[in-house]
């Protein structure tokens, strides 16, 4: 009980700071601010599979993609959509692209599991990039963010003030709750137990195939969930949130936090974002600014090799140095 209070505090410390911030942010570190939100809505989806149940996805920008598409293509040019329709349905779609792909998918294992998903992700992209569906690789625009109405009486407006930052916010807090609270259930212990050694749990009586194919639909949808928050936050779609380079920055986003944990896939999202920012700053770098992929790169294999357990593991690894500082002091 006390260690699940010590977790907790920093979390809500981190939830309390966060709905804060508007107050004191300029517009710029508050739109960053949410679009980093949205990153680590997408990192903590991908954490389920790749932490959670030892599944690594190389395609997992597919449903962000597949969502923030559906998106902008059931949201009319002449007004906005009903939040209560649009967003279940963005979901679903990245839910239902994923039973598809699971189900094939998840009959293999290793290297041939990331590559099957990597291939079912770029045939997405290609339709979207290649065919009129989504307007090509000019993308498509959303107009109009939907509207939250009840019997015509409407709760928030996602333009107005901080609305919608509060809303991708209260996103976030979901899904790591939804996560967190998902971990310590029965099927959260059981994708553990997959995760370490599936054959014992298919020899106790475990179907393993239907807890994998569950915790990859639910991952997609999830990822579906940032994907609907990218195409409000700005109003654009574009086949690039399909392509295997998102893949690759989110799963670099969970390792950078630290495998394994919920904080850690949230402060990977805001550690790479923050990162990202500052080296392609040229009030910093100048006009190596634009290299800035270079000198990401750089930072993020020092940070790997440095820190083997993530951010959120520098704590017990200092601690461990300490304790073996101390027992070569009295050897």
């Amino acid at each position: 009980m006390n260690e699940l209070v010590s977790r907790s505090v920093p979390v809500v410390v981190a939830a309390i700071l966060l709905a804060l911030f508007p107050l004191f942010g300029g517009k710029f570190a508050v739109d960053l601010v949410v679009r980093i939100m949205i990153l680590a809505v997408f990192a903590l989806s991908l954490e389920l599979l790749v932490g959670q149940t030892g599944l690594v996805c190389f395609g997992h920008a597919a449903f962000l993609g597949i969502a923030a598409y559906a998106a902008a293509l059931l949201s009319p040019q002449s007004g906005p959509a009903p939040l209560l329709l649009l967003l279940p349905a963005a979901v679903v779609a990245a839910g239902l692209y994923a039973l598809v792909v699971g189900a094939l998918s998840l009959r293999t294992r290793g290297i041939y599991f990331i590559m099957v998903t990597l291939a079912f992700a770029q045939m997405a992209y290609y339709v979207f990039h290649d065919t009129k569906l989504g307007g090509g690789s000019d993308g498509i625009y959303l107009y109009f963010r939907p509207a939250l109405s009840i019997a015509g009486w409407q709760p928030f407006d996602l333009d107005s003030g901080h609305t919608f930052y509060y809303f991708v916010l209260a996103s976030l807090v979901f899904t790591f709750t939804l996560l967190a609270f998902l971990a310590r259930s029965r099927f959260g212990r059981a994708l553990a137990g997959i995760r370490v050694n599936e054959q014992r749990m298919r020899a106790v009586g475990f179907p393993t195939y239907g807890y994998k194919l569950t915790a990859f639909v639910l991952a997609a949808m999830l990822a579906g969930l940032a994907g609907f928050l990218y195409a409000l936050k700005d109003g654009f779609v574009n086949p690039e949130l399909l392509s295997w380079h998102q893949s690759g920055a989110v799963l670099i986003m969970i390792i950078l936090g630290g495998i394994g944990s919920l904080r850690g896939a949230v402060i990977g999202a805001f550690a790479f974002a923050l990162l990202q920012e500052l080296f392609q700053s040229e009030a910093v770098f100048g006009g190596f600014a634009q290299h800035w992929q270079l000198t990401l790169g750089f930072a993020i294999i020092a940070c790997v090799a440095l820190m083997p357990n993530g951010i959120v593991g520098i704590g017990r690894q200092l601690g461990r140095r300490v304790s073996h500082l101390r027992r070569l002091r009295h050897a």
